[in-house]
């Protein structure tokens, strides 16, 4: 998935905020809390994207060849993929979709009433 792609993807989730901070990376936001990041490292277009995860899904993605617990993050349950082909954009979207549900599910109600987050939303 391309950072491009990534960021058409997390467009399309509810109540998302972009910006770019870090030096180039595109950070998704609901509700001001991130849940995903993409980061450009090194030369060329090679992308890092970084996503919260549930703690099973932490547990068997950082043993997944290609992912890793994400630098600075790992300790809150993030993942980073090292390998842009360690997951197919469809299990990347899905993933980044569930972190975006964790991130909304932790907000406030009030602010989730604000964000017109509803549990079929997210």
């Amino acid at each position: 998935m391309t950072r491009d792609e990534f960021d058409a993807f997390c467009g399309t989730l509810p109540a998302t905020t972009h910006v770019v901070q870090w030096g180039a990376s595109s950070v998704w936001k609901v509700g001001g809390k991130i849940f995903a990041i993409c980061s450009r490292w090194g030369d060329g277009d090679h992308s890092k994207i970084s996503f919260k995860c549930s703690e099973i899904s932490y547990a068997v993605l950082r043993e997944a060849p290609g992912i890793v617990p994400a630098p600075y993050l790992a300790r809150a349950g993030w993942v980073q993929l090292d390998d842009p082909a360690a997951l197919s954009d469809t299990d990347i979207e899905l993933y980044v979709r569930e972190a975006h549900r964790i991130i909304a599910g932790k907000l406030t109600r009030s602010k989730q009433r604000e964000l017109e987050l509803t549990q079929r939303d997210q």
